[in-house]
């Protein structure tokens, strides 16, 4: 049988291979019986040519060692295939399967192999496969751990990569192998936390957590008590003052001076790297993946000022109305929150209030919520609360609700007297197990202030004939035993009782009627002391040892005979010592030095391969944050762009000012914290710097004003062509507008504050007689990751009269649309702007051999090629050039053949390539070739570019 009909047979499910009661479900048992003959199909399906055939095979082995079948005679056949051929097969998909298949088998003879092939993967032009090698390394690791130097040098190249689909596999594989190795973070912290907003969700939780742990490394703690800073400052003070050598008055005096400065400082600036990390994961709070919100509210949680934490208590109270499993997660994080933050939770108060259709450890856990919320002001609500709650068929919520209440009492003095005479009337109720737990409570209760309540403790003794749950009536002994003095005539008869059912009583209570028979006798011994000797004879001969030990320890101790120890004239002070009162605390206290939102939280027990929450340095280290080829002078930045001219000038003009702008874009987050670490370094140097440049920093200045209208010049060069076929969109129509007019078009010039937005230009026109003041924009409404930088708002605009400006838009590589509302100062109307997907592009020059070179690496899932017959009026290369480049913002790639136009780009935001090749034929036939790593922007701009050639 041959790998293809085997392939039909078991699509068509009427052969052997796909057996009736296994279904056609590739990863059942049905297909992998221990049959040879069916592993050679899969040998030969492995060798055939089609891509859907090897990928078929491959899924098949993957889901039979998933499902642990004995795949053995196919080891041979597998690391031959994958790791010869399809490894170097032309197709991603095939590349990324062949290694998921590697890196499953588990075999220590092929560690060798798997290595080169994770190493070629993580070099592999598409994100796909070196995401599925980022998969591959914990796999190895677990394999072979000798193997960890090879692996983190794989992992410190991918964590260099630069596109999203990899960021989160890569963390994954750095927490499994080598999490401790935070140096390798320092010069890609600034990249993951701009790309994380675009990462997938789950690796989005991975990184944040991450992140967590290595901002609290990092950074100084933002909540640092100040005293610690001011001795911080005397260290400064001392080390400045070292260098100076001076008179020990004129030392005191510039110590003064020095320390009234530092008192006019602010007490603690922010690190401008840690403001990155909270900036950039506020917006996920909006997630809709709960997971990540709870992430993003932990690294608040355990980083952010106390002013800042706020923010979370809103998303969090969102995650409430999820599934029951989310809520329970999350009730453990916000009882964990509210006991150091409570501030934040107040204002939802409500929204932690019991529904009966809640679960149980549910309603336990609001239960938590609102005690430890519950202050002056809102107490008489959440007690009126717990009344209701009271009256619940649910016995542990009712038992949990009067632990709650006797917490309220402890913590706020002012209802101690009102939860104790609640709880009072709850002895009253018919339920045993609620008439149990307030005596448990009540007792706890009346230790604070037992000289106040002894009406309570009489009460609580005749409850002794009714109550049979031990727990309870082994509370209400302890307590007459321990207050006996204000019971005086109530004690004595409750022992009597006791010693009568003794031997029928729960060993817990028995050893509380020891306990109670012992006060008595030390403190009324004519009435107890016959009482006392039965109880201790009755208890000496029990079957259960505790018991009969503690019967003969009170005996030797109470009653002095010759063989009495010295211990015995102690007794009294040893019995009747004041015991401190039992401070009621909630389960969640301290349970935050485990990382909020991690599994040893919710168990409060450390799980396995749980990494400790570092504790705040007292000094910040270093900031090794900044890339290498940031830390350099301004003047030096300022040669390499002098360096770089000849090289715009030679390329025609084409894209070079757009890549320098790129690159300027892309260090924008690291160049603050680059001069602030250059300012921070030894002062000589930076003067030294600073009087050197004094002098030419005016003609610096010049130059760099020339180059840039230099470049200004240049970039229009590209576009010369379609700039005046540059297309307008209306925004506002006039009659809707009121007589205000508003048009734009995309201009294709670099949006200078930010490299990564699309250039808009609006035109306004104000056709009404009257001017119109105050034009500016209010509620921008985007999709997740798009941001706006608004334009300047137009103070005046006179009637008749026309003004121009210019917006960005970050549209994330996407045709979503930018909402807002235009504003006048009278009026405000909804406007949208939507761009074609070939103005989120940006042009770039290449050779003719960079472009076959990087066309090669962009084959497969990245390639869409499609036949076209030219319009009649476009069948000349100055024509389909004109046409190509007004749809696309593209830059023309000189080519040796006149029967091909081929065109370059990258995305605005993401910086992935877009190559274009149209190739023309006899009559107007022509093909049209599109290579692009984003698939969908490339079969958009497939359509686009068909439409502008056919038309």
């Amino acid at each position: 049988m041959s790998a293809s009909s085997a392939f039909n047979d078991e699509k068509g499910g009427s052969s052997s291979v796909g057996e009736p009661e296994y279904g056609h479900d590739p990863a059942s048992g049905g297909i992998f019986s221990s049959d040879y003959k069916r592993h050679d199909d899969l040998k030969e399906m492995l060798d055939s040519n089609k891509d859907s055939l090897k990928l078929e095979a491959m899924k098949r082995i993957v889901a039979m060692i998933a499902r642990g079948k004995n795949a053995s005679d196919l080891f041979p056949a597998v690391v031959k295939n994958v790791a010869c051929k399809n490894i170097e097969d032309p197709n991603q998909l095939i590349r990324a399967s062949a290694l998921r298949v590697l890196s499953s088998i588990r075999v220590t003879i092929i560690v060798p192999i798997m290595m080169l092939a994770i190493k070629e993967a993580a070099s592999d032009m598409s994100p796909y496969v070196r995401k599925t090698a980022a998969h591959a390394i914990p796999k190895l690791y677990s394999l072979d751990p000798e193997q960890k130097d090879q692996l983190i040098e794989v992992i410190e190249k991918l964590l260099a990569d630069k596109t999203t689909l990899v960021a989160g596999s890569v963390v994954m594989a750095f927490e499994e192998v080598c999490p401790e190795r935070i140096d390798l973070i320092h010069k890609n912290y600034r990249k993951l936390c701009n790309l994380l907003i675009d990462v997938e969700e789950w690796g989005q939780v991975v990184i944040i957590n991450m992140l967590t742990r290595y901002a609290r490394t990092q950074f100084l703690n933002p909540n640092i008590n100040e005293s610690l800073l001011e001795e911080g400052g005397g260290g400064e003070k001392t080390f400045y003052g070292s260098d100076e050598e001076e008179d020990e008055d004129e030392e005191e005096k510039e110590k003064k001076a020095e320390a009234a400065v530092m008192a006019k400082r602010k007490p603690y600036v922010m690190d401008p790297d840690h403001r990155l990390l909270l900036r950039n994961t506020k917006p996920l709070l909006q997630s809709r993946n709960a997971a990540v919100v709870m992430a993003v509210a932990q690294l608040y949680f355990h980083l952010a000022p106390k002013a800042e934490v706020g923010v979370i208590a809103k998303a969090l109270v969102r995650l409430l109305r999820s599934h029951s499993e989310v809520q329970y997660v999350v009730l453990q994080n916000v009882a964990t929150m509210t006991i150091k933050r409570r501030g934040m939770f107040e204002p939802y108060l409500k929204s932690f209030y019991i529904r009966s259709t809640d679960p149980t450890q549910i309603k336990v856990l609001k239960l938590e919520v609102l005690t430890n919320l519950a202050n002056e002001t809102n107490i008489s609500t959440i007690l009126r609360e717990f009344q209701t709650y009271i009256k619940s068929m649910d016995k542990d919520f009712v038992a949990a609700t009067i632990q709650a209440i006797g917490r309220c009492a402890t913590n706020i003095g002012e209802v101690r007297d009102t939860c104790l005479n609640g709880l009072v009337q709850l002895l009253s109720n018919r339920d045993e197990l609620v008439v149990a737990e307030s005596v448990v409570v009540i007792k706890k209760l009346l230790q604070m202030q037992p000289e106040k309540h002894s009406d309570i403790i009489k009460h609580m003794a005749k409850l002794t004939d009714n109550i049979q749950v031990p727990m309870a009536r082994a509370s209400i002994l302890w307590l007459i035993g321990e207050y006996c003095e204000h019971v005086p005539k109530i004690a004595p008869d409750v022992l009597r009782k006791m010693a009568k059912s003794f031997t029928n009583e729960e060993d817990i209570v028995k050893l509380q009627i020891i306990n109670l028979a012992a006060k008595l006798y030390l403190t009324n011994s004519k009435q107890t002391k016959l009482l006392t000797q039965y109880v201790l004879n009755l208890a000496k001969y029990d079957q259960n040892y505790d018991i009969r030990d503690r019967a003969r320890f009170i005996r030797q101790l109470i009653v002095p005979t010759e063989k009495s120890g010295a211990l015995s004239k102690y007794a009294k002070k040893l019995f009747l010592a004041l015991k401190p009162a039992p401070v009621l605390e909630s389960p969640f206290k301290d349970r935050d030095h485990f990382q909020l939102g991690s599994l040893s939280h919710l168990l409060n027990a450390k799980a396995g391969g749980y990494q400790e929450l570092p504790d705040w340095p007292e000094a910040a280290p270093d900031p090794l944050r900044v890339p290498e080829w940031t830390k350099c002078s301004s003047r030096e930045k300022r040669k390499e762009k002098k360096v770089e001219k000849p090289f715009y000038s030679d390329s025609e003009g084409e894209s070079g000012p757009t890549e320098s702008a790129d690159s300027e874009s892309d260090s924008a987050s690291g160049s603050e914290s680059a001069s602030g670490s250059e300012e921070s370094g030894s002062g000589s140097e930076s003067e030294e710097s600073e009087e050197g440049s004094e002098s030419e920093e005016e003609e610096e200045e010049e130059e760099e004003e020339k180059d840039k209208k230099k470049k200004k010049k240049e970039i229009k060069k590209p576009v010369q062509e379609s700039e005046s076929a540059l297309k307008n969109y209306e925004l506002l129509h006039r009659i809707t507008g009121e007589g205000l007019s508003v048009e734009y078009c995309f201009s294709r010039q670099p949006f200078s504050p930010d490299g990564n937005m699309v250039a808009v230009q609006m035109q306004f026109t104000n056709n009404a007689t009257s001017d119109t003041k105050n034009l500016h924009m209010e509620d921008v409404k985007l999709q997740s990751g798009m941001r706006v930088k608004e334009f300047p708002e137009i103070e005046l605009l006179p009637a008749g009269e026309t003004a121009t400006a210019v917006m960005g838009i970050d549209f994330c590589d996407s045709t979503q649309a930018a909402n807002f509302q235009l504003c006048t100062h009278t009026r405000k109307f909804f406007v949208s702007i939507q761009p074609p997907v070939g103005e989120l592009m940006r042009p770039v020059f290449l050779t003719e051999n960079e472009f076959k070179k990087e066309q090669g690496q962009l084959m497969g899932m990245n390639e869409i090629t499609e036949r076209l017959t030219l319009d009649v009026k476009c069948r000349n290369e100055h024509a389909i050039v004109q046409r190509v480049t007004t749809a696309a913002n593209l830059s023309r790639v000189p080519c040796g053949s006149d029967k091909e136009c081929r065109f370059a780009g990258k995305t605005v935001t993401s910086g992935s390539l877009v190559l274009v090749t149209v190739a023309t034929k006899e009559e107007g036939a022509a093909q049209l070739t599109v290579n692009c790593e984003k698939m969908v922007i490339g079969t958009m701009l497939v359509k686009d570019i068909l439409l502008a050639l056919t038309q």
